[in-house]
């Protein structure tokens, strides 16, 4: 018997199928060790921590009475809105039928709990919110919500050193400082002419080798802040402080001192999987669920830089 590609063509097979399911591409999640997670918060669903302000001096004079002053105080009030879940199914004909039903089932719970924590990121990079749009947000004389002012609302190296001013006016540390920036920002200060050669950064090969952790995409240093990039960035803002944006990335600037950190969160459910068969459907069911919430909890040590997010 004579077997050629001309009489074989039963024996071809005409699609060949991978044995591997192709996955997509994911972002980093970094967002969260940058936020104070609270653990005395043992019920409930509101929370409130008291804050007093600082002691004045004053002149005495002699034989006359001293004024006794109260310290001013404040309360911040934390309460957890989110209870998200994510959940997915697969019938007991496609685990029966399906050859790759059982690399899919082993799929429903690790990418259950990624889109949970990619909604806690995204969260967490909208927390600028918190802050009043459209406005500079002074404090001590310093704004801590502008325009970049390079061209066409782009970023500029000027933004950045008012961004440590406006940290240092708010007795913000100047220790760890971060700065997290979208891809159009990144691609900004990858282009600005005066810090390719890293003119602004004296400690560059430092702060590579030193890096906060490692999958992070850092960018460069600049003026002590170490720039990192998200895609998880808040986008497509719309404000007008002095200058106006249409479609502006919300960089954000802070330090990540742990004494001062930004932010406050707190997990009321980490995120938990059921599971059971649906014996009237006929099918397997995961669903994971969580709750939990982040607020800006020091508003003096958050800096946000809009920056058009189009001119690439």
């Amino acid at each position: 018997m004579a077997i050629t590609t001309s009489n074989a063509n039963a024996l071809i097979r005409a699609e060949v199928w991978s044995q591997q399911l192709k996955d997509i591409l994911q972002e980093e999640l970094f967002a969260q060790q940058w936020v104070d997670w609270m653990s005395d918060f043992p019920d409930g669903s509101s929370f409130t921590i008291p804050s007093v302000g600082q002691a004045s001096t004053q002149d005495v004079v002699e034989n006359e009475d001293i004024k006794y002053e109260a310290l001013d105080t404040g309360e911040f009030n934390f309460t957890i809105n989110e209870y998200i879940g994510s959940a997915h199914y697969i019938t007991r004909k496609a685990l029966q039928d399906s050859w790759y039903a059982q690399q899919v089932l082993a799929s429903f719970i690790p990418k259950e709990r990624r889109a949970i924590m990619e909604h806690v990121e995204s969260k967490i990079l909208n927390l600028h919110l918190n802050q009043t749009v459209g406005n500079a947000n002074i404090i001590n004389g310093a704004d801590h919500r502008f325009i970049g002012t390079g061209t066409s609302e782009t970023i500029a190296v000027a933004d950045i050193a008012k961004a440590k001013f406006a940290l240092k006016k708010a007795n913000v540390p100047m220790t760890n400082l971060i700065g997290i920036v979208g891809p159009a920002t990144a691609y900004s200060l990858d282009t600005l002419a005066n810090i390719v050669n890293v003119s602004n950064n004296p400690n560059w090969e430092g702060i590579i080798n030193t890096g906060l952790a490692t999958g992070m995409r850092f960018v460069k240093s600049i003026y002590g802040f170490d720039i990192y990039e998200s895609n998880m960035i808040s986008t497509g803002n719309a404000e007008t402080i002095s200058l106006t944006t249409t479609t502006a990335e919300a960089n954000m600037f802070f330090s990540a001192d742990a004494s001062v950190l930004p932010f406050k969160g707190a997990w009321r459910q980490m995120p938990q999987v059921d599971y059971e068969f649906n014996k009237d459907k006929q099918r397997e069911e995961y669903v994971t669920t969580a709750r939990y919430d982040v607020a800006l909890y020091r508003p003096e040590n958050l800096v946000t830089i809009l920056c058009d997010d189009d001119q690439v």
